[in-house]
């Protein structure tokens, strides 16, 4: 066991999901109760380490918190430390590495080691906290279940539960209406959450960034369920999903993020498209949004996201820095964080190695043959 740690800091950074409280509630009843060590949490990620803004935790404080969505530590994906920026007087922005404030302020509050909840972004900064010596283990978190080097990341699943039961009630009206309803989940440029939570909902229709799409095979699909009988039918569609020959469709750039550029509205887009090219259809569009991070956790992500926190704190003992925890099969494992975000310089995050659908994989093989359609050429009759 590491005797040096006493004790620990916790922070939850970028988008909030389902899952991160019940890491939190592993982490701090395996270090209280197995190594006696005390823990606080760093509110607001990365934010709160800067600003000494903390609160203790212990059992009592994370006592009923498995089941709750979001983070009681609170989240943000803005304050990257090693390039943090200052609005000056004249309006200009000028960024500086305020990691060694970081760094005094751990040392300040006895904090001996830190870990780390988030992304790649997030990640990305444990990486180079640990380069700074300080001992930090990383948890893998994103609804997308994008990052690599780990099968399936906490809040994957509570997010197709809710695209699934959304599908489900959008089915009903569809058919009721003889409508085309075009349904948008998040992703960026991973297809999964579309992929699984389409083939759930029974969907017509999956867009996905791996397979850039033609509208004209999506129009034949509509069209060869009304020949069917069945004058109804449903999009799903990716955030991240472009046409052949085109682009992701931007929604905004947030320019003091460290992932900047957000994707969406490609919903919108297609639905204003088809309506014209299937006019004998009324065209609707649903976007899912934030409603898919949200919401009551499910058991997978609380029994996954449990056994992680209990793996960081275990590892963490056990001498390992630099590494985040891993779900391999059924095994929780660890791996060096500079596999997942990359080696790169301070604050760069390599994203080519990003967890993507093959276009030539099962699921995609699976969902072609029941007669989904993506796009493409392979469009099945029914």
């Amino acid at each position: 066991m590491n005797k040096k740690i006493r004790k620990i800091g916790i922070i939850t950074g970028g988008g909030d999901c389902s899952g991160l409280n019940a890491v939190i509630n592993g982490i701090t009843k395996a270090a209280v109760n197995k190594y006696g060590l005390e823990v606080v949490g760093f509110t607001r990620g990365y934010s709160g380490l800067y600003k000494n803004d903390y609160r203790p935790l212990g059992l009592r404080s994370v006592s009923g918190i498995m089941h709750e969505g979001g983070t009681i530590l609170k989240s943000s994906n803005k304050d990257n430390l090693f390039n943090l920026p200052f609005e000056q007087p004249d309006g200009s922005v000028i960024y500086k590495d305020v990691s060694d404030e970081a760094v005094k302020n751990l040392k300040y509050l006895g904090v001996d080691a830190l870990i780390v909840i988030g992304g790649d972004g997030t990640l990305t900064s444990a990486r180079d906290f640990s380069r700074k010596g300080i001992p930090v283990i990383g948890v893998p978190k994103t609804i997308d279940n994008d990052l690599p080097s780990t099968d399936v990341t906490f809040g994957y699943n509570t997010s197709l539960e809710t695209i699934t039961d959304a599908l489900d009630k959008i089915h009903t009206t569809a058919f009721s209406h003889d409508r085309v309803m075009v349904v948008e989940v998040m992703g960026r440029n991973s297809g999964w959450l579309a992929l699984e939570g389409g083939l759930a909902g029974s969907a017509d229709v999956i867009l996905i960034p791996e397979i850039p799409y033609d509208l004209t095979s999506v129009v034949e699909k509509i069209r060869q369920r009304d020949a069917f009988g069945r004058n109804f039918s449903i999009v799903v569609v990716s955030e991240g999903a472009k046409p052949k020959d085109g682009k992701q469709h931007i929604r905004e750039i947030i320019k003091d993020s460290a992932d900047s550029i957000r994707l969406g509205g490609i919903g919108q887009v297609i639905t204003d498209q088809l309506q014209e090219l299937v006019p004998e259809h009324e065209v609707r569009h649903t976007n899912l949004a934030y409603i898919q991070r949200g919401g009551v956790t499910s058991q997978f992500d609380r029994a996954l996201g449990l056994l992680f926190g209990v793996n960081a704190v275990d590892l963490l003992m056990s001498g390992g820095s630099g590494r985040m925890v891993q779900l391999r099969g059924r095994k929780i494992t660890s791996v060096p964080l500079e596999e997942v975000v990359g080696s790169g310089e301070v604050g760069e995050t390599s994203r080519g190695g990003g967890k993507t659908v093959d276009p030539e994989g099962q699921y995609v093989q699976a969902a072609k043959a029941i007669g989904i359609c993506f796009g493409d050429s392979s469009n099945l009759d029914e």
